[in-house]
């Protein structure tokens, strides 16, 4: 595994694509179920719950979630990762840790509004910034997550450090993308494993890269 350094972007590594997707397989089995419980209750139950609410906190043109679901999205997609990253340094879990984002909402919520912003502007102004910014934050959440960087620092630590091997991680990610299109394609029944996986395979990529911290979450 690559040695970690404080000061982030000054590293170079090396991308093992091949070793993410198996190590990332490897966390998602150790708790397969748990990840694919907390799916089935965020998107189904917790979502569908909260569209129920007077628009426009609820009852999006979608019809799911609305503007709550949408703010706390943020803390919940985190909790994918945080299991996960307990699972890499093997520490005890449970499913209630899928709800541990919420104990750093405010960094988790303004890295995911800042980055969004930020792509969304990337996208208006020729599209190429946009699909720039939007690999390059690949790893901002978690930089938020394990290493308990604020939002600014997380983006510009994930930025620093993706731009070293910028082609390799939009390949990754292009390639986590037709996993899940292929879930989809199985009567959406497959992403109940591909989302999750494609949490724990980023995971990998970020604890071979930039290092997991060896104190509890």
């Amino acid at each position: 595994m690559n040695e970690v350094k404080p000061n982030f972007g000054d590293r170079d590594y090396t991308f093992n694509m091949d070793s993410y997707f198996d190590r990332g397989w490897n966390i998602f089995r150790q708790y397969m179920w748990g990840f694919i419980g907390f799916l089935v209750l965020d998107n189904l139950i917790i979502s569908t719950v909260l569209s129920r609410l007077p628009f426009p906190l609820g009852n999006n043109e979608e019809g799911q979630g609305g503007l709550l679901y949408l703010i706390l999205s943020c803390a919940l997609t985190a909790g994918y990762y945080i299991v996960a990253v307990r699972i890499a340094k093997k520490q005890s879990k449970s499913f209630g840790n899928f709800f541990d984002g919420f104990k750093m909402f405010l960094p988790i919520f303004l890295v995911n509004l800042v980055a969004g912003l930020l792509i969304c502007l990337g996208l208006l102004f020729l599209i190429i910034p946009g699909i720039y910014l939007a690999v390059s934050y690949f790893f901002a959440l978690l930089f938020v997550i394990e290493h308990r960087l604020n939002f600014w620092s997380a983006l510009e630590a994930s930025r620093k450090v993706v731009s070293k091997k910028w082609f390799s991680f939009f390949g990754f990610g292009f390639l986590l993308g037709l996993i899940n299109i292929a879930g989809a394609l199985a009567l959406l029944v497959g992403l109940l494993v591909t989302i999750p996986f494609t949490f724990c395979a980023t995971v990998a990529a970020f604890e071979d890269i930039v290092g997991l911290k060896t104190a509890e979450l």
